[in-house]
């Protein structure tokens, strides 16, 4: 109830403030289980992207950091988002247990491939998580472009810009089925594959240029031991969401 509440207030009002633009949003489907692949330039992604699709709940993974607080943990709560820790072992595996939860339940669930807001506004190489959760839920994944959100509020802004009427623009692509790769969600090659393919995508639709690199060296969310294998990054630095 909280989430369509805080969305029927911010809609409206950020709609006005800024100049919002949306493709292919036919594209996200109208019920059932599926990821949102999208590239990661401001805080406020987790945001624009809720607020364009119609009728369906978004969830992400947050950081627990911002639930600590009574102030804070209604709104992102409210919102939609699920806490996790940032730690490694138990933890990490808490927090692919609920990301498998929320697809279970038949939900949307928002991720960012590149694990952490892009440092210089371009797209960064993905990690290997959210084909991980693809291929063990069975679910598709959706790519999405943001493009001017950075101008909204940058990595190093503590509030959005609210002048200007920023143009904001939010591409949603072809629902991306990954069936073909069923049973490899521990095949490093298959993995890298899927993953390629849905940045690779979101960068069609974001106009950025690829970097052939993680956006940062050290991760946020660490795998769990019980799932690791071995990839060209020791993926107990991988990361599900940013």
């Amino acid at each position: 109830m909280i989430y369509w509440l805080i969305k029927a207030f911010l809609k409206p009002l950020m709609r006005l403030i800024y100049k919002i633009e949306v493709h292919g949003l036919e594209n996200v489907p109208k019920d059932g289980p599926a990821i949102i692949a999208a590239n990661h330039l401001s805080f406020l992604d987790s945001f624009f992207i809720p607020l364009v699709i119609k009728r369906r709940k978004m969830t992400y993974l947050a950081k627990a950091d911002y639930f600590k607080s009574w102030k804070t943990a209604w709104f992102f709560r409210g919102v939609g988002q699920i806490p996790c820790e940032r730690e490694g072992g138990k933890k990490s595996q808490q927090s692919l247990d609920i990301a498998l939860e929320v697809l279970g339940e038949n939900k949307l669930l928002g991720i960012y491939p590149e694990g952490t807001r892009s440092p210089d506004g371009k797209l960064h190489r993905g990690r290997t998580g959210v084909a991980r959760l693809a291929l063990q839920a069975g679910v598709p994944v959706v790519p999405a472009g943001l493009i001017g959100t950075d101008l909204v509020q940058s990595k190093d802004r503590k509030f959005p810009r609210l002048t200007g009427r920023i143009r904001v623009q939010v591409s949603f692509g072809a629902p991306l089925d990954f069936t073909r790769h069923a049973g490899q969600e521990k095949d490093r090659f298959a993995l890298r594959s899927v993953t390629d393919e849905i940045v690779y995508e979101i960068m069609q639709l974001s106009g950025q240029e690829y970097v052939d690199e993680y956006a940062s060296k050290k991760s946020t969310l660490p795998m769990p031991e019980s799932v690791r294998i071995v990839d060209d990054i020791d993926l107990s630095d991988e990361v599900l969401a940013g």
